[in-house]
């Protein structure tokens, strides 16, 4: 079945930089375009961005462009998101998300808070 597994998150200083990954099982990863996702307490869920299957392609949203960096390694079937900069309303759980068989995948999320 598919699985994703996000790692990397944490407590960091505005103006820090964290690095998550996502490992992914159970799909023929290099086939899927994958995305990060974000929920901020008491929000919705976010679109932060977007890569396609053999990482061509990215898309933002506006307040992480410049500051966010997706890739992915289809050899180690792995989704990172590079952040920089971060700022206190990136606090959030943030989730690798993709489609499969008709339907959405995210996993459990890891946790990332941005505080002095």
């Amino acid at each position: 079945q598919v699985q994703l597994v996000e790692s990397g998150g944490g407590l960091v200083q505005p103006g820090g930089s964290l690095r998550l990954s996502c490992a992914a099982s159970g799909f023929t990863f290099n086939l899927n375009t994958m995305k990060w996702v974000r929920q901020a307490p008491g929000k919705g869920l976010e679109w932060v961005s977007t890569i396609s299957n053999f990482g061509v392609s990215t898309l933002y949203t506006d307040s992480v462009k410049g500051r966010f960096t997706t890739s992915r390694d289809n050899a180690k079937n792995t989704l990172y998101l590079q952040m920089n900069n971060l700022k206190p309303e990136d606090t959030a759980v943030y989730y690798c998300s993709t489609q499969a068989w008709g339907r959405d995948y995210r996993g459990q999320g890891t946790q990332v808070t941005v505080s002095s």
